[in-house]
């Protein structure tokens, strides 16, 4: 596709006081091709083949950026899943590796290594175990680590053996990091339906249907679109759905001229262009803040679900249109601890957590970056998850969950994390226990949805 430079010119003009910015490039590397004879050896040929491909990265967005004017803000490295190269022979080695690329990713200024990830959707190996079990160890160790864990998808129904096992985890990750407020539970994200080209962390790795080496970029813009709808008053929701299609547009030719120019100059394919709202902690740089510019007095409050299903929508229309390369999640994104706004809402109790999983129903992601008491009872938190990850499944869409249990904190206590995490309040969570039904395990079938051949 060609640019027209006064287009992008304009674009620029137009929105450079809402909070535009590349929210990550992202760069997918194949690991599957280094093992070696020696665990050792498998390694070394990790790290030299990251730094074959990653070591001019932070150089090449630095330049890019300020050709064009343009912030990015975080530069990271999506790997193929871990569990499928070390195997279960080496018990220490997935923490071993973690610790090499932990100080890589300084050595070469890349923000975050994704891919420390099993995919569970229908059953475990023993590396799949091995992996999921050294994840408290590494995310409370290590900095720049990244895990996931695919536990369903349509096609192949729910594991809930595995999820009753991430309850477990999530609860030791978050003792391991207590001191740091369960930060490591931040870097883990259970997955339904888990796309292969996604470049946000903490979920991103590099799927096996990729090439060798790809670059997917994340463009976010929350503030754009609530300046552009806040100019619209008194338009019917069909117009303002226009509105935000509109913006989503002008976003994601930025984000692809942005992405097409980094892999050019790296040398690597082009991949895709995940036209997220991805909010930060930001003053007007907030999902929750463009619903409450629909009309809501509140997010949380009732039509909070309609208005985020006209948003995620009309973007998902606008990034399609701008691009044949749309992948990743494209849509909004919900982390409370990453709005500002919705943190508030959390605070006041308009929003709460039974809400929240309402609006995951039509949003990207799921259940994001929500601070739990610390002494919620892991099959409280399993059963979360499986709600979570039933929406999923049922309707044949990626979820995803980033809960942090907080030890000594309650519901209504701050929690501050910093950066792009941010700050929020503990939610309160319904001590109802579904441990006589989740602890049943097993598989849920797939449904009957899955059978489209």
């Amino acid at each position: 596709m060609l640019f027209d430079r006064s287009e992008i010119l304009e674009t620029l003009r137009m929105l450079e006081i809402e909070n535009l910015d590349v929210r990550t490039v992202t760069l997918g590397i194949n690991i599957l091709d280094c093992h070696g004879k020696e665990a050792s050896e498998t390694y070394q040929n990790v790290v030299q083949k990251i730094k074959k491909f990653a070591e001019p990265l932070h150089s090449v967005v630095e330049e890019v950026s300020l050709r064009y004017g343009i912030p990015i803000v975080n530069r990271r490295i999506a790997l193929s899943p871990v569990s499928l190269l070390l195997g279960s022979n080496n018990q220490e080695g997935p923490l071993v590796l973690a610790s090499f690329l932990d100080d890589l990713a300084r050595e070469i200024h890349v923000d975050f290594i994704g891919g420390f990830t099993a995919l569970v959707q229908k059953g475990m190996t023993p590396a799949d175990l091995q992996l999921i079990h050294s994840l408290p160890e590494i995310l409370s160790q290590t900095e720049h680590i990244c895990a996931s864990v695919n536990v369903a998808s349509t096609r192949s129904g729910i594991n809930v053996d595995a999820i009753l096992l991430m309850g477990k985890i999530i609860k030791e990750i978050a003792h391991r990091s207590r001191e740091k407020n369960g930060i490591g539970c931040a870097k883990l994200v259970i997955f339904a339906n888990a796309p292969e080209d996604n470049p946000f962390m903490a979920g991103a790795f590099h799927g096996t249907g990729e090439g060798d080496a790809v670059i997917n970029v994340g463009v976010s813009g929350p503030g754009v679109v609530k300046e552009m709808i806040s100019r619209h008053h008194g338009e019917d929701l069909g117009q303002i759905a226009e509105v935000i299609k509109r913006t989503a547009f002008k976003i994601t030719r930025v984000g692809e001229l942005i992405g097409r120019e980094v892999s050019r100059k790296l040398g690597v394919s082009f991949g895709i262009v995940d036209l997220s709202l991805a909010p930060t902690s930001r003053v007007g740089d907030s999902v929750a803040e463009i619903i409450e510019a629909m009309g809501l007095d509140a997010c949380g409050g009732w039509g909070t679900t309609l208005a985020l299903a006209v948003l995620t929508d009309a973007c998902k229309k606008g990034g399609a249109m701008a691009s044949s390369s749309v992948g990743g999640l494209s849509g909004a994104f919900i982390p409370v601890s990453e709005d500002a706004a919705m943190t508030k809402a959390v605070r006041t109790g308009v929003l709460n957590l039974e809400k929240l999983e309402a609006m995951t129903s039509v949003c990207s992601v799921g259940l994001d970056m929500i601070a739990i008491p610390g002494d919620t009872p892991e099959e409280v938190i399993s059963g979360i998850i499986g709600d979570e990850i039933a929406i999923g499944v049922i309707n044949n869409k990626t979820v995803g969950v980033r809960l942090i249990p907080v030890e000594g904190k309650k519901p209504g206590d701050e929690v501050v994390w910093g950066g792009l995490l941010g700050e929020t309040v503990v939610i309160n969570v319904n001590p109802t226990s579904p441990k006589n039904f989740i602890g049943r395990g097993g598989r849920v079938p797939a449904p009957i949805t899955s059978l489209r051949n």
